[in-house]
C-alpha cells in the first residue's frame, strides 16, 4: 500500500530521536541457560567450531523471493529456515549459513493455503512454528492461522504434515508480522504491526487445533515491529523493526525495555533471529538474494561493548533510563534514516504485508 513519503520520512524522523540511548550491558552469556540434551551440546559445539552464518550470508535461491521470517536450527546448526511472504505456496525452507544455499525445502501438508505468512519460529523439542498472520487490509480478517510440524531430523526435500491452529485476536483483528515461541515454555506470543507501537500478545499455555486460540494483549510495544526473537535462554526479547529495533527483558513476561538494537539500513527488513550460541542477530531482508546481516547480540559474548556497536558517544545509565539521548546504533544520524527513506521508499511501493 503506498502512503505519503513526507509522512513517513517524518514518523522515521520522530522515532529516531524518541528511542532511548543503549548502555553496555552486563549480561551474562545469553545461551548460559539453554535447556540440556541434544539442543545444549549443538550450543556447546557451536562455540567450539563457530556456527556457519554467524557472520552473515546472502539467500540465493531464486524461489525466495520476500523472506519475510528467519529461525536459527538448533537440531541442524547453522542452517536457518525461512519462507515467503504471502503469495507463494506451503513451504519453508531451510538455508545453510555458510553458502547461502538452500539445503531443503519442506512443503507443509494437512492445512489450507497460506493467506500472509510473516514469521517463523523453533519451540521446545524442535518444533517449527509458521505465523500465517499478516493481514494486508490492516485488521480485517476475522482470524488468522499458525501451523506447527517437527523439524525434520534429516535435511532434504520433503513433504510433512502440520497442525493448524485458529488464532483470534481479544480486541479485534489486526495485522501482524511478529510470532515468537518461548524457548522454556513453548508459549506463543504474537506482536502486532502498527505505525504508533503496537503491544505484545499472549496466547493461551497451550494451542487448541479444535477451536479458537484466543491472544490478549500484555505489554506495549514501542516500535512498528516487523518480527521479532527470542535468546536461546529465553531471557530477551528482541524486536525489528525497518529502522530500528528494540531488546526488552524478558522478566517473565512483564517485559522490561533495555536499549535499542543496531539494525542495519535494509531494502525491506522483515526478519530477525539469535545464532544458537545468543552471541549475535541476524537481520534478514525481502528481496532476491536478500542478505542476511550479523550483528552483536545485546550481552552477548561478542564483546562487552554496546550492542548499538560504538562509534557513537553513549548516554549514561541514567539518560538510558529517562529515555534521553541519541541512539549511538543510530549512527547514519536522524537525517540519514530520513535520505534513506527516500531512497528507498520513494523509488519503490512500501507494502503492508512486506
Amino acid at each position: 500500500m503506498r502512503r505519503p513519503l513526507a509522512l513517513l520520512a517524518g514518523a522515521l524522523l520522530v522515532s529516531a530521536f524518541a528511542a532511548p540511548a543503549t548502555t553496555a550491558s552486563a549480561r551474562a552469556d545469553a545461551a548460559a541457560g539453554a535447556s540440556a540434551g541434544a539442543a545444549a551440546r549443538a550450543v556447546r559445539g557451536a562455540r567450539a567450531a563457530g556456527v556457519g552464518g554467524d557472520g552473515g550470508f546472502t539467500i540465493e535461491d531464486p524461489r525466495i523471493k520476500e523472506s519475510s521470517g528467519l529461525a536459527a536450527s538448533r537440531l541442524h546448526p547453522g542452517i536457518y529456515w525461512t519462507h515467503n511472504d504471502s503469495g507463494y505456496g506451503p513451504q519453508i525452507y531451510a538455508v545453510d549459513g555458510r553458502t547461502g544455499k538452500t539445503v531443503a525445502t519442506i512443503t507443509l501438508s494437512g492445512i489450507g493455503k497460506p493467506r500472509d505468512a510473516e514469521a517463523i519460529s523453533i519451540g521446545p523439542g524442535n518444533q517449527i512454528y509458521v505465523g500465517d498472520i499478516g493481514d494486508n487490509l490492516g485488521g480485517t480478517w476475522p482470524y488468522v492461522w499458525i501451523y506447527k510440524l517437527p523439524e525434520p531430523k534429516v535435511l532434504k526435500d520433503q513433504t510433512i504434515r502440520a497442525t493448524q491452529y485458529v488464532v483470534k485476536y481479544s480486541d479485534g483483528a489486526r495485522n501482524a508480522e511478529s510470532l515468537v515461541v518461548h524457548p522454556k515454555t513453548g508459549r506463543v506470543y504474537i506482536i502486532d504491526k502498527n505505525e504508533n507501537g503496537g503491544h505484545l500478545f499472549e496466547g493461551p499455555a497451550h494451542l487448541s487445533a479444535t477451536g479458537a486460540n484466543v491472544f490478549r494483549p500484555i505489554a506495549p510495544v514501542d516500535l512498528w515491529a516487523t518480527d521479532a526473537a527470542f535468546s536461546p535462554d529465553g531471557t530477551q526479547l528482541a524486536v525489528r523493526g525497518y529502522f530500528g529495533g528494540i531488546y526488552y527483558d524478558w522478566n517473565g513476561g512483564r517485559i522490561k525495555r533495555e536499549g535499542t538494537l543496531d539494525v542495519p539500513l535494509q531494502g525491506q527488513g522483515e526478519s530477525v533471529t539469535y545464532t544458537i550460541d545468543g552471541r549475535k542477530l541476524l537481520y534478514g531482508s525481502e528481496g532476491a538474494d536478500s542478505p542476511v546481516q550479523a550483528k552483536d547480540a545485546p550481552g552477548g559474548a561478542g564483546g562487552a561493548k554496546s550492542p548499538s556497536g560504538g562509534g557513537g558517544s553513549q548516554a549514561s545509565g541514567e539518560s538510558a533510563k529517562r529515555g534521553g539521548g541519541l541512539d549511538g546504533g543510530l549512527k547514519t544520524g536522524a537525517v540519514a534514516v530520513v535520505l534513506a527513506a527516500l531512497a528507498v521508499f520513494g523509488l519503490r511501493r512500501l507494502r503492508r504485508r512486506g
